[in-house]
């Protein structure tokens, strides 16, 4: 029997997402996001778990996500941009030393949305998201290279 992680045990309504706090959405979306991350490098090459670590590490950090987001702002729909506002805009952040405060409420609005369209059960558009922000990532990585 397979199990896909990215299909929550039962989806939500958008209204019934919503009534979650922004906070409450970033908290799962946080998850969500990084088991995707390591998946994805997992699957690129059998590489020692301190180096997935690392890699993990890279792309999960406040900076990424908040540029992952600026990534994705055109491609989402109305209701979207509103999730990841909500995120932003939060009350109750309190920023780590190693992120900005502008930094660190953009990738709360990025996790909360990845909240937000997991408990809706949207599990393809979680997943065109991640690729869109996976491939423009590689491709400026081997740009740089």
């Amino acid at each position: 029997m397979s199990i896909d992680f990215l299909q929550t045990q039962t989806p939500l309504t958008a209204d019934e997402a919503k009534q979650y706090s922004p906070l409450t959405l970033a908290f799962l979306g946080d998850s969500v996001y990084e088991v995707m991350v390591r998946e994805t490098l997992l699957r690129e090459a059998n590489r020692p778990a301190r180096e997935l670590h690392q890699q993990a590490v890279a792309h999960v950090r406040a900076a990424y996500q908040a540029d992952a987001a600026g990534r994705i702002a055109e491609l989402l729909t109305e209701q979207e941009a509103d999730i990841l506002r909500r995120g932003r805009n939060a009350s109750g952040i309190s920023v780590p030393k190693h992120a900005t405060p502008a930094d660190y409420r953009k990738a709360t609005g990025f996790e909360c949305l990845f909240g937000y369209l997991y408990l809706c059960g949207q599990t393809e558009r979680l997943r065109e998201l991640f690729s869109v922000i996976w491939q423009e990532s590689q491709q400026e990585q081997n740009f740089s290279e």
